[in-house]
């Protein structure tokens, strides 16, 4: 299912959130289940089903990183099951010294862990906007590296906010 379509939007990463959020509530009242309450049981079911559609597709647009995994499967990349590893030594490497940097915080150190929170949003931006370039020049199979890139950058922070939570 192409998640665009269903917004009557262009194909395309640049996605206005505002105007996103506008049709995804005018569809969100079109197609609610209550609006089919006096409807056959396949109609009641086919407005539940299509609720559900609404409600994935606009979670996947709203994200930047679903929005770009999605619009590389419509290209024909498709990230979803994949077993794939990254093959970049430098970014490995990279992984490695933040694990460690991770390991070596103290859940009351907040000075090491903010700076940890600027790194990464530092290296976070440096990425997404790689990711945006590679989109518009369709080198897609780059960008799903940047993609795996940027799952990883965001498993770390949700590592950094677990620290804050203890």
């Amino acid at each position: 299912m192409n998640h665009f379509e269903f917004f009557n939007l262009p194909v395309a990463y640049d996605v206005d959130l505002a105007d996103l959020q506008q049709r995804y509530r005018k569809l969100q009242q079109a197609l609610h289940p209550d609006r089919h309450a006096a409807g056959s049981e396949r109609d009641k079911l086919m407005a539940v089903q299509r609720t559900a559609q609404l409600n994935d597709a606009y979670q996947t647009l709203r994200s930047p990183l679903l929005r770009a995994e999605h619009l590389l499967a419509l290209r024909g990349v498709d990230m979803q099951h994949e077993q794939k590893t990254l093959q970049d030594p430098e970014f490995l490497m990279a992984q490695m010294e933040w694990r460690e940097r991770v390991e070596e915080l103290d859940a009351g150190d907040f000075a090491g862990i903010d700076a940890a929170y600027k790194d990464l949003a530092a290296q976070t931006a440096e990425l997404q906007a790689e990711l945006e370039s590679l989109l518009a020049a369709e080198d897609n199979e780059e960008a799903a590296d940047t993609i795996r890139k940027l799952k990883f950058m965001h498993k770390l922070r949700r590592e950094l906010e677990a620290l804050e939570d203890i």
